[in-house]
């Protein structure tokens, strides 16, 4: 302002020199002057815009993302719906480390700009896990993003997303938690595509927990994203020559799954295991473990589980190629019944503020304690704590089969979207951690 002002003083005192009583228009001497004065105030105008376009451009580039880290340090969220609405989701500009971060110590924070999409209009998200699309009245659940202590998680882009993919070939490897997983990112990743019909699955199959296999592929990008059904990742076998009477079936745990060949030449590969491994998906229907050609009838699950984890890291070793192929382990997911008989089922309204203890799991501990010594890089998503606080997430009384209840399972959209945005964190912010 004082400078503009001084400027317009200047000039007032120019124009009354060269005012037109005082000069004849007829002189050379009287037009060399206005063209020198004519050519100072051109020169004093664009010294002024220069000077305001400067101070434009240290706002923009010093206080304006001083302000961001401010308000993000202070747990406040930032609207992802603000910065770039065309594309549907925010995109977070700061290019946060999380090598010199614990992602997963943090806090649940609301967030309006969520959810990312309505799974009443994507094709590829079961019913069962449709929990609006079955009767659910509140949606609060679904307005609640994780916020690390120290960190940010990167908002998630879905073109940066589909171009990243592009020509790649993600595979998840699990069990019904896995699948959930899957449909949740093919479902966020679907926004972003205009021809829908350029994204199907490519045996033509529905989404279903009978099938093995499921793969969709985005045409137009060149990618797929698949999933194969392998609960317990080792092989289950019939039961061997001269077993005692109560064993029908046993664990091969010195054996990846007999499909584990078709994981091999993939991109992104994630992997989750736990919830099939209590005794009464085991030892209730006859299923034992067997090491080599013995039986192990006193091992105990947490035991079987370690030895399989140990075949898992092993098969890793030699058969991926960690220049090509990412790996990730999801540790384990807790569910919230209100009693060991899983008949009652409580959904909360809002997230929980105590996790009951539900934030430690014996299977989590053993994946953290399996990849520790492994040479092949792999990122464990330590997502049991994070989602042990989020009573309010899972599927309920609101799934296809409303007689019985499911605290196990999550709505979509959901909990399995944060997980996957922390995969995305993961692969892009990190210049070294980025897909090549």
């Amino acid at each position: 302002m004082e400078v503009f002002q001084r400027s317009k003083s200047f000039n007032q005192r120019a124009l009354s020199v060269v005012s037109p009583r005082t000069l004849s228009l007829g002189s050379p001497r009287v037009n060399r002057s206005s063209f020198n004065w004519r050519r100072l105030h051109v020169l004093i105008a664009i010294g002024f815009s220069f000077s305001l376009l400067m101070a434009i451009g240290v706002v923009y580039m010093y206080v304006l993302p001083s302000l961001s880290q401010a308000f993000h340090g202070f747990g406040i969220s930032v609207p992802s719906g603000t910065s770039d609405k065309k594309e549907g989701f925010g995109i977070s500009k700061s290019n946060y480390s999380l090598r010199d971060c614990d992602i997963f110590d943090g806090s649940w924070v609301q967030e309006t700009a969520y959810p990312l999409y309505n799974a009443s209009e994507c094709p590829f998200a079961e019913r069962g896990f449709n929990c609006l699309g079955n009767g659910r009245m509140d949606k609060d659940y679904q307005k609640w993003r994780w916020k690390p202590k120290n960190c940010d998680i990167r908002w998630f882009n879905v073109n940066e997303a589909l171009e990243s993919l592009r020509n790649k070939r993600v595979v998840f490897v699990g069990d019904s938690m896995s699948r959930t997983q899957w449909e949740s990112l093919i479902c966020l990743l679907m926004t972003g595509i205009e021809d829908k019909q350029s994204v199907y699955e490519v045996n033509g199959n529905e989404i279903t927990k009978l099938v093995r296999y499921l793969g969709v592929r985005f045409s137009s990008f060149n990618f797929t994203i698949e999933f194969f059904r392998s609960v317990f990742l080792v092989q289950h076998g019939w039961m061997p020559r001269h077993a005692p009477k109560r064993v029908r079936s046993t664990l091969k745990l010195d054996k990846l799954d007999d499909i584990s060949n078709q994981w091999v030449d993939s991109d992104i590969l994630i992997f989750n295991s736990g919830q099939w491994w209590v005794p009464g998906k085991l030892f209730k229907t006859g299923c034992y473990f067997q090491v080599g050609n013995s039986l192990r009838l006193g091992m105990s699950i947490t035991n079987a589980f370690r030895v399989a984890m140990n075949t898992w890291a092993s098969w890793v070793e030699n058969r991926i190629d960690p220049n090509r192929t990412r790996i990730f382990f999801r540790t384990f997911e807790p569910s919230h019944w209100s009693d060991h008989s899983r008949r009652s089922c409580n959904v909360t309204q809002h997230p929980v503020s105590e996790t009951e203890g539900r934030d430690q799991s014996l299977f989590t501990d053993t994946i953290l304690e399996g990849v520790k010594n492994m040479t092949v890089p792999v990122t464990v998503l330590q997502i049991t704590s994070m989602s042990a606080f989020r009573r309010d997430a899972h599927v309920g009384k609101w799934s296809d089969s409303q007689l019985v209840p499911d605290c196990s399972h999550w709505c979509l959209p959901g909990v399995p979207d944060m997980w996957n945005e922390i995969v995305f964190s993961y692969l892009l912010t990190n210049h070294g951690d980025s897909l090549q």
